[in-house]
């Protein structure tokens, strides 16, 4: 089997937007480049700003690289973020169902899981409220929860940990490691440098859309730091 899961080769993307000047291009990553090992969590650090969410967006097949390729050895890949997948006039119950059933589980499975959704994410009676009445924690725990219980190849967790309690981030931290007994793999995009150093045996250092170092988690951590 192959020990790779994804591959990133020269992957550029840019946006294109317009004044009246007319039409700019303003490119976020640029011939970014590197692997994700089954069964590994690999950690993503950069500035607000340099290309982090974007290279998320491209590793989830949400948009597509302007230049390079993108190499999947696996099945399912999916973003969890505090901005993505959500319909905030729904209830937290409801958003399971859709998010569950965009990820290709059947109804009857869904409903099934329900209960350990709901025991998981610990919301109690507010699965029943809109997630508009939500906070950016209770939405991290749900997001969380349905992607367990869907069990992605690669999980993409773009900031969702860092507005986390300590017992939630005990339990997500628990749920990871089990998976890594398998070779389910874990994309983990935080500005908490001891979340990185603790999930984390390799790191990416994104600056300006670009690749700056891969490799061993606090030796990027500390070349970060220095610079």
């Amino acid at each position: 089997m192959n020990k790779v899961a994804l591959s990133l080769d020269g992957v550029g993307f840019s946006y294109n937007t317009r004044s009246i000047f007319g039409k700019d291009s303003n490119a976020v990553l640029d011939n970014v480049s590197f692997q994700i090992m089954r069964g590994e969590v690999l950690g993503v650090i950069g500035k607000n700003g340099s290309g982090k969410s974007t290279l998320m967006k491209i590793v989830a097949g949400i948009v597509e690289p302007d230049e390079g390729k993108l190499r999947s050895n696996v099945g399912k890949i999916q973003l969890l973020s505090l901005q993505i997948g959500f319909i905030q006039e729904l209830t937290g119950r409801e958003n399971v169902i859709l998010s569950s059933l965009l990820l290709g589980m059947r109804r009857r499975a869904i409903e099934k899981q329900m209960d350990q959704v709901i025991e998981f994410s610990g919301l109690g009676s507010f699965i029943d409220k809109p997630l508009k009445t939500y906070s950016s924690g209770m939405r991290a725990r749900l997001g969380f929860s349905v992607a367990c219980q869907a069990d992605p190849d690669v999980l993409l967790i773009d900031e969702a940990f860092s507005v986390g309690d300590a017992e939630f981030r005990k339990k997500s931290k628990a749920i990871i490691e089990d998976r890594m007994q398998t070779d389910r793999s874990f994309v983990l995009v935080s500005h908490s440098e001891s979340m990185l150093r603790e999930y984390c045996a390799r790191c990416v250092w994104l600056d300006a859309g670009r690749v700056v170092m891969v490799g061993e988690t606090a030796k990027v951590i500390e070349a970060y730091g220095a610079a």
